[in-house]
């Protein structure tokens, strides 16, 4: 009976127990179930972010919140000590009378991978005392980050990478001063903008400050934290520091290394091979040069190696090739040169050695890495021949490079399926292609570049088939294509790129869904038909240097708001230009340069507000100057130059022309005096901006033909510096206005063949950076101004022949370069170098002689970085650049052309003047007759 006593009563007991446990275990108290459906109720769900799961959607009153998706309590107490409601697809604001921050007892808190985009992130957080991980990052909170957030002194994991945020210093440096438990710091692409201080808790373990803005040096303290496994302070340009020269305390602990974009400024350094944990080390753009140091073979477990973009050369170590476990292998764009060994595994999946100066064969050893998927050999010197069928084993691979080598890629067994069905993107640029039956295989082809080949015939009807679903962007550009079946015009491809093959027949229609189609430099003929206008989704369309004729179709103007680029130039295009375009229209480039368009401007053309560039040059348009086009906000180019525009050109409106840096109206019947109201609201060319930058290359070149320096050339992709007036052969008379002098960007005025009279305005010194001036065949008179000689420190080429001017040639350094060409036709001027009748010509004679030689080479110079520069380009809006094409150049002494062009014309101009005084004569002696 006692046994059984005892018996009974420990059931008794246990059972008071078990009830007891669950009670405390899995009832969470009513309060914190309350705050935690009050805050699911201040959000909603967001059903677009499909790829998240809505955690809250389950959460109601009938259940246990410790039970909850995402919720997790204290195992005796019940209060909530964990939200993990990351992904949960939640949207709303969170304030700071949320009930959120009635969870007093919160341990962890992810609300990571939301979108809380009318957000901020409230100073209520500092009142979670018991935090131990906070996680906001990619859930969209902007503004300030609150320096209450450094009162969380338990905190060890804190994550909050976001494009919309900042902190300011001083309270980036309190929450690294107080929060001295932290083990995980994460504030990518926060916006700091500070130097980084050396207090650091020496728990941390991650430490991740990437494209935060910060600058100053980075302290050394950092790369000994003796538990650090990974360091990222990539993408802050201001930031720079130095490598330690010893072992790093961090060396045994180090996994990722990533200071991508800092500013090293030093040779490779030496004590990375201390670093033998390291499985991840990415040193791109840090202004690192010379060779890899043997040392670092001692990082054998890495996996992932970019030292992309810096400055170092020598040649590729074999031993970076016999890296058992290396993965990713990133060497692009700095001066390897050699032969490339062999690779010894076949573990890599990702090659790219584009832009060195590597040589020799493909290393054999390629064939065998059958898990590659990214293949980039572009951009170096590697030569022979490679036969399609090179790439068989690779079935993983989705990109392959190998443009600009010296590569002939052959298919000599006629090899049909070699190339990869796993290929998405593949270029191929100057690697002497003939056919496309090498790609059938290829049917997942996103990004297709076989542009400068030798592809010929026809575009088969089975690549449109093959790529109708998959292919976005296809370049052929350069070949000697001869026809082009009508693309699908349900095609996805949004870039088509034929230019400059032997194309004819008619103009083929782009797809429905085209946004680039460039089908310039062929010889397409026939009209362009009015279907073009179906397809409202082009942003540039390319039809320059063909054949095309007819009229331009009227719908043209009023395609869409998303057409930008409208060229048509150099075809055979005729009538009037009856193009309506309206007034939300996007047009930035619109030009029909050397074409047969008559009758008037359309006055249509003031609706185009984004317009930069309009080129209507060469064509036979008879109207008066467009005034009107002076309230376009943004053209900096207008070309009207050989049309038969006339009359007068005035104006008293102001802000007329806020952004022009080119005008060309020469070749006209303009008359009266120079537009004088007109330069006076040239205020893009009133000022010099040397803090302009070239910009990142865009997709299109804006092509304007220009006369200047005796040499007609083509400035493509409009060149912002290179401002340039151009009034020549014209009516225009009276003088010269000295307004002109304050356009003192100006780097080319030409005034010439016109009836100007009177002085040569001293206000033209002004123009400092200007580098030619022709004012020749005008009838100006008096001194040739001193200020032109002293002050025009850049000039190249200078014309004033055929006027009549007196006096002494005043000297400077550069007038003692030009020759007398640059003065004949006005017998009234003496002195070098006509003459030697001005006070110490002849003295100097020699010397002048002697500096005029060194000069001369110096301008030669001057001309060639000149073009150099040019070349680089500039430019707001759309992309610029400038190329020079010159014509009949086979010496490559452009001045020595110049000159020879310079005394044709002399030889003609005197011709043209002695007929003329003979026929003045004549009518004089009739005259004096009756």
């Amino acid at each position: 009976m006692l046994n059984m006593g005892y018996r009974q009563l420990s059931v008794v007991l246990l059972v008071i127990f078990l009830c007891k446990f669950s009670f405390s275990s899995s009832l969470c108290p009513i309060d914190q179930s309350i705050s935690v459906l009050k805050f699911k109720e201040t959000l909603t769900i967001d059903p677009t972010r499909s790829w998240c799961y809505p955690k809250t959607v389950s959460w109601n009153m009938s259940t246990d919140c410790c039970i909850w998706d995402g919720v997790k309590c204290d195992e005796l107490s019940g209060h909530v000590i964990e939200l993990d409601l990351s992904c949960s697809q939640l949207k709303g604001k969170i304030d700071s009378n949320n009930s959120l921050f009635q969870l007093s007892h919160l341990q962890r808190l992810n609300l990571s991978m939301n979108d809380f985009s009318d957000s901020h992130i409230s100073p209520a957080f500092g009142r979670l005392l018991s935090l131990t991980h906070l996680d906001l990052s990619s859930s969209s909170f902007s503004g300030q980050i609150p320096s209450e957030i450094s009162h969380l002194s338990k905190l060890q994991y804190f994550r909050i990478y976001s494009g919309d945020l900042r902190l300011v210093a001083r309270d980036f440096k309190l929450l690294l001063k107080n929060l001295t438990q932290l083990k995980e710091l994460d504030l990518s692409n926060v916006n700091i903008s500070s130097t980084i201080p050396p207090n650091f808790s020496s728990h941390i373990t991650i430490l991740k400050l990437g494209s935060t803005g910060l600058h100053g040096i980075i302290p050394e303290s950092i790369f000994h934290l003796p538990n650090l496994e990974v360091l990222d302070l990539r993408s802050n340009a201001q930031l720079s520091g130095y490598f330690p020269k010893t072992k790093w305390n961090s060396s045994a602990s180090l996994i990722k290394l990533d200071l991508s974009r800092v500013n090293f400024s030093s040779n490779f350094p030496e004590s990375l091979s201390y670093l033998t944990s390291l499985h991840h080390l990415s040193l791109r753009d840090c202004n690192l040069w010379g060779p890899i140091p043997e040392s670092l073979s001692n990082l054998t477990r890495i996996e992932y190696l970019d030292l992309g973009d810096n400055s170092l050369n020598g040649t590729i170590p074999s031993w970076i090739l016999s890296y058992s476990s290396l993965n990713h292998l990133d060497l692009k764009n700095n001066h390897f040169s050699g032969q490339l060994d062999d690779f010894k595994y076949n573990t890599l999946v990702w090659i790219n050695l584009k832009g060195n100066q590597l040589q020799g064969h493909l290393p054999k050893s390629i064939q065998n890495l059958v898990n590659l998927e990214v293949l980039d050999l572009s951009s170096n010197n590697f030569s022979g021949q490679v036969d399609v069928s090179y790439f068989s084993n690779h079935n993983q691979l989705t990109d392959l490079d190998l443009s600009y080598n010296r590569i002939s890629l052959t298919n000599e067994n006629e090899v049909k399926l070699s190339l990869p069905k796993s290929l998405f993107r593949l270029l191929l640029v100057a690697c002497e292609v003939k056919e496309l039956e090498f790609l059938r295989s290829a049917k997942r082809l996103k990004t297709l570049d076989l542009s400068y080949n030798k592809i010929q015939g026809r575009i088969p009807n089975w690549a449109w088939s093959n790529w109708m679903f998959s292919l976005e962007y296809l370049d052929l550009s350069h070949n000697m294509l001869e026809s082009v079946d009508s693309i699908p015009p349900e095609s996805y491809v949004y870039w088509i790129d034929l230019r400059s093959n032997f194309l004819q027949g008619p103009l083929p229609i782009p797809p429905n869904f085209i946004e680039y189609f460039f089908i310039s430099n062929n010889n397409l003929s026939g009209e362009i038909p009015s279907s073009v206008c179906t397809v409202t989704s082009l942003r540039v369309l390319d039809l320059a240097r063909n054949n095309l004729e007819g009229a331009i179709p009227q719908c043209l103007g009023n395609m869409s708001r998303q057409l930008e680029v409208l060229d048509m130039q150099r075809n055979s295009l005729s009538g009037d230009l009856q193009m309506t375009f309206s007034f939300q229209n996007g047009l930035k480039s619109f030009n029909l340069h050397g074409n047969k368009l008559e009758g008037k401007l359309p006055r249509s053309l003031v609706n185009c507000q984004h317009l930069e560039v309009l080129d209507l040059g060469d064509n036979h348009f008879n109207d008066m100057f467009p005034m009107w086009l002076g309230t376009l906000p943004k053209l900096q180019v207008l070309s009207l130059r050989s049309n038969k525009l006339h009359g007068a050109i005035r104006t008293s409106r102001i802000n007329l022309f806020p952004q022009l840096r080119i005008v060309d109206l020469s070749g006209n019947a303009f008359s009266a005096e120079l537009p004088t109201s007109l330069f006076k609201h040239l205020k893009a060319m009133r000022r010099i901006d040397h803090s302009m930058k070239e910009p990142i290359d865009g997709y299109y070149q804006d092509s304007v033909t220009l006369v200047t320096k005796g040499l007609q050339f083509e400035v493509v992709r409009i060149l912002s510096l290179y401002t340039t007036i151009d009034l020549s052969n014209n009516k225009f008379e009276g003088h010269i206005p000295s307004v002109l002098g304050d356009l003192i960007s100006l780097r080319v005025l030409n005034l010439s063949h016109n009836g100007l009279q009177g002085h040569i305005p001293s206000s033209l010194g002004n123009l400092s950076v200007v580098e030619s001036l022709d004012l020749s065949l005008n009838q100006l008179a008096g001194k040739i101004p001193e200020q032109l000689a002293s002050q025009l420190t850049s000039l190249a080429v200078l014309n004033l022949s055929h006027n009549y001017l007196e006096g002494c040639i005043p000297r400077g350094p550069q007038f003692a370069t030009f020759q007398q060409n640059s003065y004949e036709g006005n017998d009234g001027l003496r002195g070098f170098p006509i003459s030697n009748g001005c006070g110490n010509d002849r003295v100097s004679e020699t010397n002048n002689t002697v500096s005029a030689l060194d000069d001369q080479e110096s301008n030669s110079e001057f001309l060639n970085d000149f073009w150099k520069a040019a070349l680089m380009g500039y430019g707001s809006g759309l992309c610029i650049g400038l190329s020079i094409i010159y014509f009949m150049i086979s010496s490559g002494n452009l001045k020595w052309l110049a000159r020879i062009i310079e005394g044709m014309e002399h030889r003609i101009i005197t011709r043209r003047k002695k007929k003329q005084r003979g026929q003045r004569h004549y009518r004089r002696r009739n005259n004096n007759r009756f």
